[in-house]
């Protein structure tokens, strides 16, 4: 009986996180839309150096559990599952436990609307450079993620020439996307990034012809809660409808109009006129992304952004494994930037108005949010 336990506790020893090797990242995945184990999903280890390379791959087991033995323990890596389609990616380092969640797809979801969108413009000599950021909510109940072809519309004007889209799901871990336009509808075009649990960012990058003049007619897939056109102080905003309000922002580098609660559909429309380019937002996305405990260096966004956006976009499980993952992260963080201000913004003139009394009731009206 002695000699029993005495093998038994031999073998809790080795069974210990230090014994089955320092060099080890381990973990479970959970489906949380069955709240259970995730089995059989598919897992692989990303190395994390001037480009994400595949290392290793495995399948989780019936508990969802996983485990990979690293070969470089001075290398950051990523860890990638993939379940039913879309990924699930995770920072990790040598010695950890990860716990990651996943939840099931479907083309068709309940619970998804819009939170923000900002319309941020300014002139580049003969063009008008616009960036269309939204932020769009999964709030299903249980939580499923929408997948496939057109998980997201966007109505641009139709003489825009799409520089480059980035979007950021849950996390702010982004990429560049492409966009396809809809045949027969001028402007009009449909990504395919997996709309998980949680809010997904979205940024359209585009130019116009510009001739001191131009006339944005919106429209919008999902309702939005707040619409905000961003421009600089040497530019002049108009509309018709009585939905904007002007932003006292404090700020002297750019002026802010905002309307609320608007519905999906068409309007409300604005326009704008003059010249003056904005503050970039490079530097604070930067600041922010060295912030982030990356071990590896946050590079500039590559300025021919374009090619990657027009390029086919690649099979989910493989769509980001040739950038950076800093620069992954700053694309996202780019993307967050503008909306996290501009939220703040708006909500920072909402609570003024409402303490003073003077707030105007909500529009609801047949407007709704721009596209660009």
């Amino acid at each position: 009986m002695l000699r029993m336990l005495s093998i038994l506790a031999l073998l809790a020893c080795f069974s210990t996180p230090a014994a089955r090797g320092a060099n080890d990242i381990t973990g479970f995945v959970r489906n949380q839309s069955r709240n259970q184990p995730s089995a059989g999903d598919e897992v692989i280890l990303l190395q994390a150096d001037q480009k994400l390379s595949e290392e290793a791959r495995t399948k989780t087991d019936a508990q969802g559990a996983f485990t990979f033995h690293v070969r470089h323990a001075d290398k950051p890596y990523w860890v990638r599952v993939l379940h039913q389609g879309v990924n699930y990616d995770q920072q990790a380092s040598v010695g950890a436990v990860l716990s990651l969640d996943v939840f099931d797809a479907a083309s068709q979801v309940k619970g998804i609307t819009g939170s923000i969108e900002i319309l941020r413009t300014g002139t580049n000599g003969r063009l008008l450079h616009v960036s269309d950021m939204y932020e769009i909510k999964n709030e299903s109940n249980p939580p499923v993620t929408r997948s496939g072809d057109r998980t997201f519309e966007v109505y641009l004007p139709a003489s825009a020439k799409m520089d480059s889209v980035l979007a950021a799901g849950p996390g702010n871990i982004g990429e560049m996307i492409s966009a396809a336009p809809v045949p027969g509808e001028p402007g009009h075009y449909h990504v395919s990034f997996p709309l998980r649990p949680g809010a997904t960012k979205f940024a359209f990058n585009y130019d116009l012809p510009y001739d001191g003049h131009a006339a944005f007619r919106t429209k919008r897939a999902y309702p939005v809660q707040q619409f905000a056109v961003m421009i600089p102080p040497t530019m002049k905003f108009s509309s018709r409808s009585p939905a904007f309000q002007i932003l006292a922002t404090g700020n002297t580098k750019y002026q802010v109009q905002a309307a609320n609660q608007l519905k999906a559909g068409e309007g409300p429309g604005f326009e704008i006129s003059g010249a003056g380019a904005l503050p970039p937002l490079g530097e604070q996305a930067k600041s922010k992304a060295a912030a982030q405990p990356l071990a590896v260096p946050v590079p500039a966004v590559p300025a021919p952004a374009r090619e990657a956006s027009r390029a086919s976009a690649p099979t989910d499980s493989r769509r980001e494994l040739t950038q950076p993952p800093s620069q992954l992260l700053f694309l996202g963080i780019l993307a967050a930037v503008l909306l996290t201000t501009c939220a703040v913004l708006v909500w920072r003139a909402s609570k003024s108005r409402s303490i003073s009394g003077s707030m105007p009731a909500p529009p609801h009206a047949d407007k709704t949010r721009p596209s660009a």
